[in-house]
Formats: structure tokens, sequence, C-alpha cells
């Protein structure tokens, strides 16, 4: 056995381990869903706590509103994504994304909704 059999088998090894993690069609629409999940959380999140403040009837609302939108696009593409996805967890279908996607779309829909429920009761207050 040479030398340059020795050194060959760590490249070839090398070069295999590399080539998967390229970020395939299996890996975008997943991970564009989980980053539209985050926004909406951040944006809801946002609204829920101007809402709190108590500064006025519409001071956040339109976050409040956007927030709980995002959160459900976010769940449908990765759902949709999960249920269709052809291996499990590691293959490099998208699946740990869509995963996150449906957990952050629904933190940010809940937290939209809590948003919203308190805008509501802050103008009826503010009407009497």
């Amino acid at each position: 056995m040479s030398i340059s059999h020795l050194l060959a088998a760590p490249a070839a090894v090398h070069a295999a381990a590399i080539g998967g993690y390229d970020l395939g069609s299996g890996r975008v629409v997943p991970t564009v869903a989980a980053l539209v999940g985050l926004v909406g959380v951040v944006m809801s999140g946002l609204a829920l706590a101007r809402s709190a403040r108590r500064t006025g009837a519409d001071d956040g609302r339109a976050a409040a509103v956007a927030g709980p939108v995002l959160g459900l696009v976010s769940v449908t593409v990765g759902g949709l994504h999960a249920a269709n996805s052809a291996g499990g967890l590691g293959t490099g279908n998208g699946l740990a994304g869509a995963i996150i996607a449906v957990a952050l779309g629904l933190i940010g829909a809940v937290l939209g909704g809590l948003a919203l429920a308190r805008s509501r009761r802050v103008q009826r207050a503010a009407e009497r």
C-alpha cells in the first residue's frame, strides 16, 4: 500500500461529508417558512408589548394583525412540507425546518391573537 492511497482516502471521505450540506430545494421552502414564522413572532411580540402600555387603541394594531397572518402562513407551508416530506429527520428533505416553521407559526399566531384581544379591550375601555 502506497502513501498516495492513504492520503486519497481522507480526501474522498471529506468530499462526501461536505456534499450532504448543500442547501437544496428540499430545505429552502421550510427555511423560508421558518423565517416568516420568526418575523410573525417578533411582530406579534412587539404588538403585545405595545398593547400592554395602553397608550392608544391603534398602537401596534397593524403588527397585531400581521403577526397572526404570517404565523398562519408559516404553519400552513411548514405543515404541508412536513406532510409531503419523503424521509425522516437528517435526510435533507427539510423536515426539521418544517417542524420549526410550524412551531414558530403557532407561537406567532397565539401572541398576535393575545395582542389583538388586548388592543380591543383597551379600545373599549377608552370609549367608556
